[in-house]
């Protein structure tokens, strides 16, 4: 989730600081920018969106793009500032998208707050639906199932934004991921640095055609996607 900025010379300002059910989220500018702060730490910003948008393909690339059955469901973790939903949206190839976010903040700014340029149009696609849920204890719960599953709510396995979420990377946290898939269904993880545990770990969970690709960006190192299939 942690993304790359743009070295500025002003201060940033903030545009909105609230509390919610997880800490302490702030939207603020710098610059031309929009980045997302959670607890102190910053998560996201607009300056680019290459990865949210090949996090999405790559879902669609492995269930087979044209040739997979039609009007797929994707589930998309973590709206952020909506590259992922956006780039998902301007596809007909997906047949539904929901998305799962768990700060009300972020919604709201999505919907009535600066973000809402960047999204606007997806959210008003009939096929988008927002759910606003923690995403470790939604894929246990619901009921619904998808085609794929693109999740973007951390840095990575080994990088997580709060505790809460390493659950979601255990063998325990991963059955959930597929108890929701349906056969043949696939699971993309964004993260920013590749692991070989976190691949062994997709195997153990009973995955298979496991395998990491990279996301060459502007500058630094690549991040990757882990791509997993629910055998069917």
């Amino acid at each position: 989730m942690t993304r790359t900025t743009t070295a500025f010379h002003e201060a940033p300002e903030v545009l909105d600081r609230r509390e919610g059910p997880y800490g302490e989220v702030v939207l603020r500018r710098h610059g031309e920018l929009l980045q997302i702060i959670a607890n102190g730490c910053f998560l996201m910003d607009t300056s680019d969106g290459r990865s949210e948008r090949l996090l999405v393909d790559a879902a669609r690339d492995a269930l087979g793009g044209d040739r997979a059955a039609p009007a797929p469901h994707v589930l998309i973790g973590g709206l952020g500032v909506g590259f992922s939903l956006a780039h998902a949206a301007a596809d007909p190839y997906w047949g539904r998208i929901t998305v799962v976010e768990r700060e009300p903040a972020i919604i709201d700014w999505h919907r009535n707050g600066p973000l809402a340029p960047l999204s606007a149009d997806a959210l008003a696609d009939p096929r988008t639906r927002i759910v606003e849920a923690d995403l470790v204890k939604y894929v246990h719960e619901t009921c619904a199932t998808f085609d794929a599953l693109c999740l973007d709510i951390d840095n990575g396995p080994g990088w997580t934004v709060t505790e809460d979420n390493e659950g979601l990377y255990s063998q325990a946290g991963l059955a959930g991921c597929a108890r929701v898939l349906r056969p043949e269904g696939v699971l993309a993880v964004w993260s920013a640095q590749p692991s070989r545990e976190f691949e062994q770990t997709l195997w153990n969970a009973g995955f298979r055609a496991v395998r990491t690709e990279e996301i060459q960006v502007a500058r630094g190192v690549p991040d990757v996607v882990h791509l997993a299939v629910r055998p069917g």
